[in-house]
């Protein structure tokens, strides 16, 4: 019998139990959008994926420890919407392997 699971780790010590139920979310939907064969389940589930990503972004510590009335969460989500429109417009694949 082969096992084709992996184990992701991630230190929830920082986090709100309300960060780590949306980042099992995540988790979860990431692999339906990856392995899923109906084309509705995967624009619907990868919208999902980038709402999940952008909320967890709204709720980082970084925007509740900083002291200032600059609204960091909405920045910092409109500056990587901008970078991810520049991969989606060079129609290029990023990829992360070692």
């Amino acid at each position: 019998m082969i096992l084709n699971d992996s184990i992701i780790t991630i230190n929830t010590e920082e986090l709100t139990a309300h960060q780590v139920r949306m980042m099992k979310t995540l988790n979860t939907l990431i692999q339906h959008v990856l392995s899923t064969e109906d084309e509705g389940e995967y624009f619907e589930s990868s919208a999902e994926v980038l709402r999940i990503c952008a909320a967890l972004i709204k709720q980082a510590n970084f925007c509740k420890g900083v002291k200032s009335d600059i609204p960091y969460g909405e920045q910092v989500i409109e500056y990587s919407m901008d970078i991810l429109q520049e991969h989606i417009n060079s129609a290029r694949v990023v990829t992360y392997d070692n």
